[in-house]
């Protein structure tokens, strides 16, 4: 517990004076060298070696078996869950395999309606989303009076929701982007007969996976919402967070994007690509680390100091894309919404929050 504390500690101190004063999106500042924390004598780089000692990583179990007989993006399968919501089975050739989506219908459903999709954290399910949840993100009881169909993604563990060059041994294999950009949302807009406009929203690492799919992919999506997230890869400061990400659930970093110094980490940096954000209504949120409302008389070790110190971390990372933002006089709505530790208790707060901006990308405001 300790060690993994003193490494996101150490991430939010060495960062903490960084600025995004660079036209190209660089940071400048007193970033440092984070080798030490990668295990890498490079600043910034990032090997196979684990941010995350071996004894607190989460095992996401063994990898889905993959499938060489699906040729063509389909909905399959399809189960109610309630009055309002569906779960449907979607074949994917890009994952290999068959994988689950939850459906939140529109209140009103006598017109095309837009949608919005939600991305899950680092411990994402297979087949169940946390924002299902009443006790996690409680997405069903917000969007009950809303039209708008809610496309919950299940899966994507410890993925950051993209393209992996190789198949990882612990995590599979991950062709996440693809599957998201490409096969889901025609599927999507068939089956519930859609209006076409899309915004996507996601907390933690589905807050970083979403501001990056929207300036990867600026025609799919019309707006934003991340919930402490960290938004840079290339720089030191998102490598960490990148590797911390991955090697929590026992993932190897080097089958992302391979070579550090590659192209890849640059074109999934949203910070340096923030220009792609032009135009799109973009909402962030992120508390300040500290106890807040939800940890009143807490003695969970783990949520104060771990849960404190990630969220300790998505502050900075959160000042320095606003900082890239406001360079660019791109519009951004921020919240930082003071004391708070990295929990769904917050997330679930933010939601409604965040809908006026979201309302506003779907045409619904």
């Amino acid at each position: 517990m300790a060690a993994v504390g003193a490494a996101a500690m150490a991430l939010v101190l060495s960062a903490g004076t960084a600025t995004a004063a660079e036209a190209d999106g660089s940071l400048s500042g007193s970033l440092g060298s984070l080798g030490s924390v990668t295990g890498s004598s490079g600043a910034g780089s990032v090997g196979a070696g684990s941010s995350i000692p071996e004894s607190l990583q989460e095992d996401p179990g063994p990898p889905p078996a993959l499938r060489d007989d699906i040729t063509a993006a389909a909905i399959v399968g399809e189960k109610s869950l309630s009055a309002q919501a569906v779960q449907l089975t979607v074949a994917s050739p890009a994952l290999r395999r068959e994988v689950t989506v939850q459906v939140l219908l529109p209140a009103d459903r006598s017109a095309p309606r837009p949608t919005l999709y939600m991305l899950d954290g680092v411990s994402a399910r297979n087949n169940g989303s946390g924002w299902m949840s009443a006790g996690l993100g409680d997405a069903p009881g917000f969007f009950a009076d809303k039209n708008v169909n809610v496309v919950l993604i299940n899966g994507g563990r410890a993925s950051l929701y993209a393209d992996w060059e190789q198949t990882d041994p612990k995590l599979g294999l991950n062709r996440w982007e693809t599957y998201l950009t490409e096969e889901l949302p025609g599927l999507i807009d068939a089956k519930l007969k859609t209006n076409g406009v899309n915004a996507i929203a996601g907390n933690s690492m589905g807050a970083q996976s979403a501001v990056m799919l929207a300036h990867r992919n600026p025609e799919l999506y019309s707006g934003v919402a991340a919930f402490s997230g960290c938004y840079s890869t290339s720089d030191p400061l998102g490598r960490l967070v990148v590797q911390t990400t991955v090697t929590s659930q026992g993932g190897d970093p080097t089958n992302l994007w391979s070579d550090p110094d590659g192209p890849e980490w640059v074109s999934h940096d949203s910070v340096r690509n923030a220009e792609q954000l032009r135009g799109k209504p973009i909402y962030l949120s992120v508390s300040n680390g500290l106890p807040g409302e939800f940890e009143e008389g807490s003695d969970d070790v783990r949520r104060l100091y771990l849960g404190g110190a990630i969220e300790g971390a998505t502050n900075v990372c959160t000042r320095i894309f606003q900082a890239r933002l406001e360079q660019l006089d791109i519009p951004v709505k921020v919240d930082y919404s003071g004391a708070g530790v990295h929990a769904w208790d917050y997330w679930r707060v933010q939601l409604p929050k965040a809908w006026p901006t979201l309302a506003k990308a779907l045409g619904l405001s």
